[in-house]
C-alpha cells in the first residue's frame, strides 16, 4: 500500500498548507484536532486549515458521506497526516477506493511539524474542557489524566427526569443528575440561586470542583411522549451551561458522550452511585451571571449593533410552519433574530455534532455561523425553544473562547407565551438569515 501512495516532504507540505485550492486532512482522533497531545506530539493542535476525517470512522458505514460534506471534491488533491505514517497511507487508501485521484500522505508530522515551533499548529481554545474517552477512563481508574488539578471531581450522567436511563448503564462511578434539579418543568428557565446552590451542594460539588458532564443519545422523536428523555447528551449540554452560570469553574464535556464511551467497548456499571454532599457552593451564585440573559435583555440586544440574538431551531420552527414541541402552541421566531441552524427538530443537533456524537469540528461551526454573520466580535445569545439546544451552540462558543457569549433563557417558550411581544413568520427579508 504505501509503495503506490506519495509521501511529502516539509517543504512540500508546507507550500500545500499555503494553497487554498490543496485540501489538508488530519486523521488522528478528534481530541488530537481540538488540542489533545495524544501520542508524544510536543505541541498539540491542528494545521491550519485542515479538516478532520477521524480514521476510526472508517469502521462505520456511514463515513463514506463525510467527505462530501467536507467539501473534498475527488478531482482535488488532497495531503493526508497522522500521527503514524501507517494510518496516513491507511487513509489515503480508503480515499482512492471512493475515486479520489489525487492522494498523498505527509509522515513526518510529530518529528517535523508537532516539533518544530515556527510551524503553525490551531487549537480549541478551551479544548480542556472537552475530554475523550481515554481522559476519563484514566480518571475512573485512579490514573491522572492530563490537566487534572487535584481529584475533587464529580462525573455526571444527565437525564430527563428518566433515572432508567442512568439504571440501564452508565460510566462507573458517575452519579445521575436529573436536569429538571436546574432548571425548572415549570417554566424551562434555570433555577434560583438559591435552588441551584442547593442541588449542587447535595452533588457534592462546589466552585472549584471538576465536573465532567455526558448524557447518552437514544434517538429522540417527536412521536414519543417525552422526547428529551431520549436526548440526554443534549441534557448535559445544559447542565453544563447552567453550571458555568452558577459559577463552577471548570466544567468538563465528555465528547460524544455515552454513545461514544459504549462505541468503544469502555467499562459500563449498573452500580448506584450516591453523591458525597458538600457544606457550601464556596462563592455567591450567579458567579457569571453573563451567561444568561432573560426577555428585557433578548429584547435590548435586538437594537444594538454589535450583538445577535440567535435561534438555535430547525429551519421548520424559525419561519413558522411548526413550534416543535408538544407544549408550545405558537408558531414563528423573535424579529429580527438570526438564524443558527441546529438540524431537524427540537431534538437533533446533527448541524453542531458528527454521525458519531461527538462534537463538529470548530473551525466548521464557526465558518457556518459567520456565513450569517454571527462573530465573535459581537455579542452573541443564543436561544431554542426552552434552552437545550442554545445552550449546546453557547457551549460551542464558550469552548471556542468567545468572550461576550450568552443563552437567552426563556428563549421561544418564554417569548411566545408573552402578551407583548412581537412574532415573525415566513423567510426573512434579511437573507443572511436564510440557509443554504
Amino acid at each position: 500500500m504505501a509503495s503506490t501512495i506519495a509521501s511529502v516532504s516539509t517543504d512540500t507540505f508546507q507550500e500545500r498548507v499555503q494553497d487554498p485550492t490543496h485540501n489538508i486532512l488530519d486523521v488522528r482522533p478528534m481530541a488530537a484536532y481540538n488540542g489533545w497531545k495524544l501520542n508524544g506530539e510536543p505541541r498539540g493542535g491542528h494545521v491550519p486549515g485542515a479538516k478532520s476525517i477521524p480514521l476510526q470512522w472508517t469502521q462505520y458505514m456511514d463515513w463514506v458521506e463525510v467527505p462530501e460534506e467536507k467539501a473534498l471534491q475527488p478531482d482535488a488533491p488532497i495531503t493526508v497526516y497522522a500521527h503514524a505514517p501507517e494510518a496516513a497511507e491507511e487513509m489515503a487508501d480508503y480515499l482512492r477506493r471512493l475515486d479520489f485521484q489525487d492522494v498523498s500522505v505527509y509522515d513526518r508530522f510529530i518529528e517535523n511539524w508537532a516539533g518544530d515551533p515556527e510551524c503553525p499548529l490551531h487549537h480549541l481554545d478551551r479544548y480542556r474542557q472537552l475530554v475523550p474517552p481515554e481522559w476519563v477512563d484514566a480518571f475512573i481508574n485512579g490514573e491522572s489524566p492530563p490537566d487534572l488539578d487535584g481529584d475533587d471531581v464529580v462525573l455526571c450522567h444527565a437525564h430527563f427526569d428518566h433515572r432508567a436511563d442512568y439504571e440501564n448503564g452508565h460510566i462507573p462511578g458517575a452519579v445521575p443528575l436529573n436536569t429538571n434539579w436546574l432548571e425548572s418543568p415549570d417554566t424551562w428557565n434555570r433555577r434560583s440561586p438559591s435552588e441551584l446552590k442547593s442541588t449542587l451542594e447535595d452533588l457534592g460539588i462546589r466552585h472549584d470542583t471538576t465536573v465532567v458532564l455526558y448524557g447518552r443519545f437514544s434517538h429522540p422523536s417527536y412521536d414519543q411522549k417525552h422526547p428529551a428523555e431520549s436526548a440526554g447528551h443534549l441534557g448535559a449540554m445544559r447542565c453544563a451551561a447552567i453550571m458555568l452560570y452558577a459559577g463552577v469553574e471548570d466544567v468538563k464535556i465528555l465528547n460524544g458522550g455515552m454513545n461514544v464511551w459504549e462505541s468503544l467497548d469502555h467499562e459500563v456499571s449498573t452500580e448506584d452511585v450516591s453523591p458525597e454532599s458538600v457544606d457550601d457552593f464556596g462563592v455567591e451564585i450567579p458567579g457569571h451571571p453573563e451567561y444568561m440573559i432573560d426577555r428585557p435583555e433578548a429584547e435590548a440586544l435586538l437594537e444594538r449593533e454589535d450583538g445577535d440574538l440567535v435561534s438555535v431551531r430547525s429551519w421548520k420552527e424559525f419561519i413558522g410552519e411548526w413550534s416543535g414541541y408538544h407544549y408550545i402552541d405558537k408558531t414563528g421566531r423573535i424579529p429580527g433574530a438570526v438564524f443558527g441552524n441546529c438540524g431537524s427538530d427540537a431534538y437533533h443537533m446533527e448541524n453542531y455534532r458528527n454521525f458519531d456524537y461527538t462534537t463538529r469540528e470548530f473551525p466548521e461551526i464557526a465558518e457556518k455561523w459567520a456565513e450569517m454573520g454571527i462573530t465573535p466580535d459581537k455579542h452573541i445569545a443564543f436561544y431554542c425553544g426552552t434552552g437545550w439546544r442554545g445552550s449546546e451552540a453557547f457551549m460551542n462558543a464558550y469552548l471556542m473562547g468567545w468572550p461576550r457569549v450568552s443563552v437567552y433563557d426563556g428563549g421561544w417558550y418564554e417569548w411566545s407565551n408573552h402578551p407583548d411581544t412581537p412574532i415573525a413568520t415566513g423567510t426573512p427579508d434579511d437573507q443572511s438569515s436564510v440557509p443554504a
